[in-house]
């Protein structure tokens, strides 16, 4: 198995050619919608502080190593991981490889984002746009939760692309696993990067496992918790695991 665990989380050992790949054999086999969770150091604590997530995640079609931390552990393991499946990186380059070959849906964002990604990709890419919508930033009822997918569906997306963050976009996609459509894929901030509302790390930075100090220094309200105690955590715990003192299985 193409597989390795985390603190008891399954992390598919794979790169984005391969991803790439998979995801254009879904569209082609059209079965029923699988779901990409691109998972860091942030999503494997989540799941330490919840079964329900646990669960999401151990769910998913795939789960890739979008973390530096991740990438390491996969090396333990034995597996040949170059570079973490950073999820921005995973969007462009599934997009420059396939053009307009498939229809595209973006999901998330604030108001209007999902709309300006979607301009400046086709632009960029020439892909086929299928539709776009900003969810409120509130729980939504049943109701209209069951009124999004029918206008999903009524697009006829080959790949759903969600930009809400972990956990809510993993969740989105667990409960949406019914959804008429090939493939969806939690790529969080990428949204916000390729239309420009927020800057990425240097590429060294990102290259080297430092995109957590980059992103913790430009949004340190809302970040220390993430990056300072879960980190904190998420190393210790790691720690553990490697030594063979704790099972987290």
């Amino acid at each position: 198995m193409n597989e390795f665990k985390v603190l008891g989380v399954r992390v598919n050992g794979v790169q984005i050619p391969g991803v790439v790949e998979t995801v254009r054999q879904w569209i082609r086999d059209r079965g029923p919608a699988r779901f990409i969770a691109v998972t860091g150091m942030h999503g494997v604590m989540e799941a330490q502080q919840s079964d329900e997530f646990r669960q999401v995640l151990a769910d998913a079609d795939l789960v890739v190593p979008d973390g530096t931390p991740l990438v390491w552990m996969g090396r333990r393991y034995g597996f040949n991981l170059r570079r973490r499946v950073y999820g921005p990186e995973l969007m462009e380059t599934f997009l420059r490889e396939t053009r307009g070959a498939y229809r595209h849906f973006f999901y998330g964002g604030a108001e209007g984002v999902a709309d300006q990604l979607a301009v400046v990709l086709q632009k960029k890419f020439d892909i086929q746009v299928a539709g776009t919508w900003c969810p409120p930033f509130r729980a939504l009822s049943a109701a209209e939760e069951s009124e999004i997918a029918a206008l999903i569906e009524e697009t006829k997306p080959d790949i759903v692309w969600i930009g809400l963050s972990t956990p809510k976009q993993e969740r989105w996609m667990h409960a949406h696993r019914n959804l008429h459509a090939p493939v969806m894929i939690g790529v969080g901030a990428a949204f916000d990067f390729h239309t420009g509302r927020a800057v990425q790390a240097p590429v060294w930075m990102r290259e080297n496992g430092l995109e957590w100090l980059f992103r913790l220094l430009s949004e340190p309200r809302r970040l220390w918790r993430r990056y300072i105690i879960l980190g904190g955590k998420f190393g210790w715990n790691v720690t553990l695991q490697l030594l063979g003192w704790r099972d987290f299985s």
